[in-house]
């Protein structure tokens, strides 16, 4: 239990576990890669606020795409290739590194959700998009959260998916962790998700300690900004998540347009998280279904 505990504190700041084998890991990213490869049909690098934002386009064009935002420390494929697919047969979908995260690159100034939001909407116009739906996990979904908070006429429905807006949101044992995370710990799978699309030991270091610093002054989500949101919100939680359930229910009844979805699971298993699974099951799938119903209701 201890162990499984620390796995799952360990995902939402660099969403992967140690107990995760490294072998079945890179032969699985291999596999499901092969997946999302077969529903790309363009990526390339957008210079966005200093930076150079990496992106993938999937699957047919036209209607409101679906853009999504990994996990701290992570990158596209680690977090969302076994959904990508998934969504990807009929709709548009976006898939995006953060700044300093896999292909993107870094600037001199800390990550921050506010600034990465603001890179996401200097996306969207630098393709000409005028309006976007967004899957955020983890801190993706705090990023999102200020995508639709600082960029309204832009996000036309978010879901939420295992984060939260105030620190008492989340299990206390989280912010043990976090005031105690160094570079030592990052888990193996995640510096190797890295290195394998940018080899530099000096930059995964930089990313690791600016999410970290991120994550240490995490600070609260005033109440009257979500009570104003203009999109409609799926607040998604595992029941063994490391977001307290107490707290996501509260936020479905304080946000004006949301639903909750509680799902068997804990910090990234219903996606299928690379590093977070050693198997193939159905729950990514019976998500990715949900989320879909969400996505493509009224």
């Amino acid at each position: 239990m201890k162990s499984r505990l620390l796995a799952v504190l360990l995902t939402l700041t660099l969403p992967a576990v140690g107990c995760a084998r490294r072998e079945g890991v890179a032969e699985k990213r291999g596999t499901v890669s092969n997946e999302a490869q077969a529903t790309m049909r363009a990526s390339g690098h957008a210079p966005v606020n200093g930076i150079r934002m990496y992106y993938e386009v999937h699957g047919p064009p036209g209607g409101v795409p679906l853009v999504l935002l990994h996990g701290g420390g992570s990158t596209i494929e680690v977090t969302f290739s076994q959904v990508l697919p998934i969504f990807s047969r009929g709709r548009t979908v976006i898939g995006v590194d953060e700044q300093g995260h896999g292909r993107t690159s870094d600037r001199a100034a800390p990550i921050s959700f506010e600034s990465s939001a603001d890179d996401v909407a200097a996306l969207a116009q630098h393709l000409g998009l005028e309006q976007i739906d967004v899957l955020g996990f983890s801190n993706g979904a705090s990023v999102g959260l200020q995508v639709a908070i600082r960029h309204p006429r832009l996000v036309r429905k978010l879901v939420f998916a295992s984060a939260m807006t105030r620190r008492d949101g989340a299990r206390p044992e989280l912010w043990t962790f976090i005031a105690g995370a160094d570079f030592s710990n990052m888990p193996r799978p995640l510096k190797d998700a890295f290195l394998a699309v940018t080899p530099d030991e000096r930059a995964l270091r930089t990313m690791h300690d600016k999410d970290a610093e991120r994550m240490r002054q995490f600070a609260d989500v005033p109440d009257d900004m979500l009570t104003t949101l203009a999109a409609d919100v799926l607040i998604v939680a595992g029941d063994r998540d490391i977001v307290r359930l107490e707290h996501a229910l509260a936020l479905s009844r304080l946000i004006p347009r949301a639903r909750l979805l509680v799902l068997p699971a804990g910090h990234g298993d219903y996606l299928g998280e690379a590093v977070m699974t050693q198997s193939r099951s159905r729950q990514p799938a019976l998500t990715a279904a949900l989320v879909e119903e969400f996505l493509g209701g009224p």
